[in-house]
């Protein structure tokens, strides 16, 4: 979590800073600024540039801001900048008392309202949550998919479900997935329903006439490639392998390599295409990882690298796996190999 915070009196700073010193703690990234007459006195560094101009970077770079301070500055700061809920931060608001802490912008899909109940508990503010689903104690499909990791691929749908919801009008669900806790009242399990959600790696799933897909982000691809090998050689073999096996791109989570590779432009530019994370592996590390049906092994990678297989041992060893869902494929100086996170749908 990324959390850019701009206080515009002393009182705010002293809540600003309570609230970095608790956040960095937790392993986020904070930091904080002030703006006004007096700010230089206030002890955290001040806002030079125009208000617009930090509002405008911070919406590019960060998970969420904070104004500590009148709504209406906040309002005005961001009104340029709002564009969508699938890509705005989660922005908040404070009064410079502390009293209270709303939820401004992206509730569901920028987390701002989980985040204004977590900075609420740490400052003893009283979190304002607008949100219809929220404020009647309803399932928001937003929310869930936030919380459990699941690219959402329709917001108007989304928002039709939801409007199903707050008419308490039941939805349909499909999973592929083992379901633990309540499900929801508003979710009837089974595909009789006209609108409905389905929970699978495969976006192509239909099993009602309106079906909004989440798809879980579990899928850890290992990949090889020779070197100078471009994003698009890469992206070619991942897509085909993918569609074989019924699985979104939207669900990679993670792409695994050997160390050597770490700085391979092709490799680094899938990623980012993607929002993947790249994992890269020293040899040792490799060598330890076990597959249930045995490697399939290449003496030419093994004079390279010292190791007969690449992409099927870090595809398992950053899935935490012994299993594969799909073997080493190759094609045009590029091996792909498939694993699958461990997942289980958590109400």
């Amino acid at each position: 979590m990324k959390l850019a915070m701009i206080a515009f009196t002393r009182a705010g700073c002293r809540h600003g800073e309570k609230i970095r010193k608790v956040m960095d703690s937790r392993g986020n990234s904070c930091e904080i600024c002030a703006k006004g007459r007096e700010a230089a006195s206030w002890g955290v560094p001040v806002l030079e540039e125009p208000l617009r101009e930090w509002t405008k970077r911070q919406f590019a770079s960060q998970d969420a801001l904070l104004f500590i301070g009148a709504a209406g500055i906040a309002v005005r700061a961001i009104a340029p900048f709002v564009e969508s809920k699938a890509s705005d931060p989660a922005v908040l608001c404070m009064d410079e008392q502390g009293r209270f802490l709303i939820s401004l912008l992206s509730g569901h899909l920028g987390g701002a309202n989980e985040l204004t109940r977590e900075l609420a508990a740490i400052c003893g503010s009283i979190p304002v949550i607008t949100t219809a689903t929220d404020a009647g104690g309803r399932f928001s499909v937003d929310s869930f998919a936030r919380k459990e990791n699941l690219y959402l691929d329709n917001l108007k749908l989304a928002k039709r479900i939801s409007a199903q919801v707050l008419e308490k009008r039941p939805l349909g669900l499909y999973s592929d997935f083992e379901l633990s806790g309540q499900v929801p009242v508003e979710l009837a399990l089974g595909t009789n329903k006209e609108l409905g959600i389905s929970i699978s790696l495969d976006d192509s799933c239909n099993p009602f006439p309106m079906t909004l897909h989440l798809v879980p982000r579990i899928t850890v691809l290992g990949i090889g490639c020779k070197k100078g090998t471009s994003k698009e050689q890469i992206e070619a073999l991942v897509k085909k392998v993918m569609a074989q096996n019924q699985i979104s791109m939207h669900s990679i989570r993670r792409v695994a390599s050997i160390d050597l590779k770490k700085e391979e432009p092709g490799l680094l530019e899938f990623c980012e295409a993607y929002t993947a994370e790249f994992l890269t592996y020293s040899r040792e590390e490799l060598e330890g990882a076990a597959c249930e049906e045995g490697f399939l092994e290449s003496a030419f990678v093994k004079e390279i690298t010292g190791l007969g297989n690449i992409c099927e041992r870090s595809a398992l060893k950053a899935s935490g796996r012994t299993k594969l869902l799909q073997r080493k494929t190759a094609e045009n100086g590029v091996t792909v190999a498939i694993a699958l996170e461990e997942y289980v749908v958590r109400f």
